[in-house]
């Protein structure tokens, strides 16, 4: 059934963001990250002690492709 929309205001679209008006039957954001941390960075819990001497994180990546994405369209 369609939809009268008015007046409409848009600030910002991320890069994974979806901005709909009227009807879909399927919406597929699509977004890829590669994180990198050093040790203890993904530590969680109450009364955590973590003792990390000389910590080094390699962020060197020799491969131009980790793992091809497919958009669904």
């Amino acid at each position: 059934m369609p939809a009268i929309v008015g007046a409409m205001k848009v600030n910002s679209v991320g890069t994974a963001s979806v901005v709909h008006v009227g009807d879909v039957v399927n919406i597929s954001p699509y977004s890829e990250v590669k994180t990198f941390a050093g040790a203890g960075s993904f530590n969680t819990g109450d009364g955590l002690y973590v003792f990390n001497q000389n910590s080094i994180t390699n962020t060197f990546d020799s491969d131009l492709v980790d793992q091809p994405q497919v958009l669904n369209g």
